[in-house]
């Protein structure tokens, strides 16, 4: 089912299309140019100044709003180099530091819990900054919310050069997750008769299976498949996050075989599981807010009403992180690493396939070989170690609160079990480099989910099916 990964959210892999992104831009920018005609008698057009008036507040609401605009357009008029002077100088509006030495002060001379009361609150409003009544006025115009989303997703690539811009971020953040707030969600299903340019925008934000064509897309919104996503009401046109579902009988385990065009349509009434394949974040600014696990347990309360036959929800999940665990230890020398990685037996048996000094160079050349897994003999000797030692890595890597893998992390806080190792469940270049070709399935049990999220979030206890604990106990 996220935030990586098959069914842990992805992060947007590019942004909307340029043509799709172009034209939403023209559009916005000719109602912004037209609401900035409404700010007369100022001169000064520096940055500066322009914020300086947002906060003045001089002539009313209308005129807040049109400078608000007027500030917008000149934002998205400016190149990579100004834009980031610009929030820089936004920055700069922060909380003036004599006004909170006074207030901090005023609290520290209270003699009693009413006066403390009082110069508590003054405390916070010295502690707010000017800066975040500007990002509040962006609101108030069309598209206002999208711009801010946007402007973090600036912010969140600059934070690291310059701690004023992460402070303007953790501000803008904060507002954000208020905002946001799934409360105000609305859940969404997005079929083949959705509009194109949501249908446009699901392609361009696919970032676990990218869709390669409309025969593709189509055929993951057909009957026997369901795509749902959460959009805000002041962003109706754009999809926070979305997930795909396949309906299907019994645990998928190949996600090439699950989105294969010319595979016939199922009926969904026959179908008893439910495959969460695919979650995709679709606003990179909204990067931290989670929608994940709460998209995901909607969506199982909406299937078990439309669909009664339907007895296990379950996804089909990437392992992001093997290769990037596992590459180093086979690099080492025999007796590298914290744990005797390969058995003897194993070693002798990758040897014979692949003929090498030891066992773990054996195992890297097999991996190094382009479709290894389509020769017979490589394929019977590597996958039973490979699905070995990923159930090592999902079960016993990381810390002793946290899975080390991303999408095992997301699932197993949303209070799923991992339910089993599929080899070859992803043969393309991007499974091949990333998980060796493995998928996990991860179960979500309706009854248990509360328990299995209340143990991993608590002990950091990572439940499985007996079948990956037995596999994961023979990981030395």
């Amino acid at each position: 089912m996220n935030d990586a990964p098959v069914a842990g959210p992805a992060p947007p892999a590019r942004p909307a299309s340029p043509g799709l992104f172009d034209r939403a831009l023209r559009r916005i920018g000719r109602v912004w140019r037209e609401m900035a005609t409404g700010v007369v008698g100022e001169t000064d057009d520096s940055i500066e100044a322009q914020i300086r008036a947002c906060l003045n507040g001089h002539g009313g609401e209308v005129s807040a709003r049109s400078r608000a605009a007027r500030l917008a357009e000149t934002f998205e008029s400016l190149d990579d180099a100004a834009k980031r002077d610009f929030l820089l100088t936004l920055a700069g509006f922060d909380s003036d530091p004599d006004t909170v030495d006074a207030a901090y002060a005023a609290v520290r001379a209270a003699e009693d819990p009413a006066a403390r009361a009082v110069a508590t609150a003054e405390l916070r409003r010295a502690l707010e900054p000017p800066r975040l009544r500007l990002l509040t006025q962006f609101t108030t115009i069309p598209d206002g919310r999208k711009f801010l989303v946007d402007l973090r997703a600036m912010l969140l690539r600059s934070r690291r050069d310059d701690k004023r811009l992460a402070a303007l971020e953790s501000d803008l953040r904060g507002l954000l997750a208020a905002w946001f707030d799934v409360g105000f969600l609305e859940l969404r299903r997005i079929d083949w008769s959705s509009p194109a340019a949501l249908l446009e925008k699901l392609v361009d934000y696919e970032a676990v299976h990218a869709i390669r064509s409309w025969r593709d897309l189509k055929n993951r919104l057909d009957s026997d498949r369901r795509c749902y996503a959460f959009f805000h009401p002041r962003m109706p046109g754009e999809p926070l996050i979305f997930v795909e579902v396949a309906l299907v009988q019994g645990l998928a385990g190949s996600v090439q075989l699950l989105l294969d065009e010319k595979a016939p349509v199922q009926d969904p009434r026959a179908a008893d599981t439910a495959i969460f394949y695919s979650i995709s974040n679709c606003q990179r600014g909204l990067a931290g807010i989670s929608f994940g696990n709460f998209l995901i347990k909607q969506v199982v309360e909406l299937l078990e009403a439309e669909l009664r036959s339907l007895r296990a929800f379950a996804t089909l999940s990437p392992v992001p992180g093997f290769r990037t665990w596992l590459d180093p230890l086979l690099a080492e020398g025999p007796s590298g690493g914290s744990f005797d990685l390969l058995t003897a037996e194993e070693s002798t048996s990758l040897i014979s396939a692949m003929p090498a000094a030891s066992g773990r160079q054996a195992l890297a050349a097999i991996l190094a070989r382009r479709g290894w897994w389509r020769e017979p003999g490589l394929s019977k000797t590597a996958g039973p170690v490979l699905e070995r030692l990923c159930a090592r890595y999902l079960l016993h890597e990381g810390t002793a609160k946290r899975a080390r893998d991303p999408v095992a992390h997301f699932h197993l806080s949303n209070g799923a079990r991992i339910e089993r190792i599929n080899l070859h469940g992803d043969t393309s270049e991007k499974g091949a480099k990333e998980s060796a070709t493995l998928m996990v399935n991860y179960l979500y049990d309706p009854v248990r989910i509360d328990a299995y999220h209340e143990a991993y979030a608590g002990e950091g206890r990572r439940t499985a099916s007996a079948a990956v604990r037995r596999l994961a106990r023979g990981a030395g």
